[in-house]
């Protein structure tokens, strides 16, 4: 194997702020650790928690690199004594804590999965965040069944595309909201069975039609503020909101006597900061009951556009801009 070179290009956060703030760097090889492999990248995801991290409303969790990027795909080129389970050379897809927009990274092996023989690397990059996000809050936080109606908003969204494959293939009905009508023909060519233009429809009425006024069982909700007062109204009895991020901020004002009265419950979660134990039985579920699936195409990862590690700054934008339908990768 080629020696391993003394510095790598990496993106750096020089300050807080907006999308150029984003700057290539000359840096060392991040150092492995107990249970670590070091990984040359391939390509990386880019999610918003990278643009909430830019902007200083995420920091790194402690011990974590600083450099952004929670997801890659690349090839093992070194690992910890004490890792059994890789070899070198072996191509992986990698949950991270940070570090990912970098030509080399390191991941705890147990938060690695193979990458599945018939994707690309550009489409395995774009697998981990939003495959153990969606896996953890939907299927083992929320408790999903087959035959339950699942909603999910911002259907477009890496998450959203995520949410309407998975929640199919397990056998759920799948409502989503996005705010184009071309946004909702692509949620209903991904397999949701109702898709709502939240700028032209009313998403409670529409629901409350579709359900024939019975609700829905389980909102994956990444948007809160002024949408957790409707959101209340169209779950069913004993529906389950799970909360994991607030586009349109953390405060609401809401009638919360629909929680009591339909018997709801309400929760929420983050995965960056969390054990790597607990990512590790994520990890076990998804190669186990997911990872047959998308080998055999019945799910694939959603990419929208790739961008070269240097043009970080652009895919930001591009992000922010709300137009992604899918996910959006960085190549090194």
């Amino acid at each position: 194997m080629t020696p391993l070179p003394k510095l790598m290009t990496a993106i750096e956060i020089s300050e807080f702020g907006n999308p150029e703030v984003l700057k290539p760097v000359q840096i060392p090889l991040p150092k492995v650790e107990s249970g670590d492999l070091l990984i040359k990248t391939y390509a990386a995801g880019v999610n918003r928690p990278d643009i909430m991290q830019r902007t200083g409303m995420y920091p790194a969790p402690k011990g974590a690199s600083k450099i952004p990027g929670l997801e890659v795909s690349g090839e093992i080129v070194a690992m910890a004594g004490d890792v059994t389970d890789w070899k070198l050379g072996d191509k992986v897809t990698a949950l991270l804590s940070g570090g990912g927009y970098a030509e080399y990274c390191t991941a705890q092996a147990a938060q690695c999965l193979p990458v599945p023989e018939n994707l690309t690397m550009i489409e395995a990059a774009g697998l981990p965040e939003t495959f153990f996000t969606v896996w953890s809050n939907v299927f083992d936080r929320g408790g999903l069944k087959e035959g339950e109606t699942f909603m999910v908003h911002g259907g477009t969204s890496g998450i959203g595309t995520t949410a309407i494959q998975l929640a199919k293939a397990f056998g759920a009905t799948v409502i989503t909201t996005s705010g184009t009508n071309r946004k909702t023909d692509f949620c209903t060519e991904l397999g949701a069975d109702l898709s709502i233009n939240y700028k032209t429809q009313d998403f409670a009425e529409e629901v409350k039609s579709f359900t024939g006024g019975k609700g829905v069982n389980l909102l994956l909700d990444m948007v809160a503020g002024d949408y957790m007062k409707k959101n209340f109204t169209v779950m069913a009895v004993e529906g389950r909101i799970v909360l994991i991020a607030v586009l349109r901020g953390p405060k609401i004002k809401a009638n919360i006597l629909p929680i009591m009265l339909k018997r709801l419950t309400f929760t929420g979660s983050t995965l960056r900061a969390r054990e790597t134990a607990f990512k590790a039985d994520i990890a076990e579920s998804l190669h186990k009951k997911v990872w047959p699936l998308i080998e055999q195409g019945k799910i694939k990862p959603v990419i929208n556009k790739v961008f070269s590690l240097k043009d970080a700054a652009a895919a930001h934008r591009y992000l922010e801009s709300g137009e992604n339908m899918g996910k959006i990768i960085l190549t090194t």
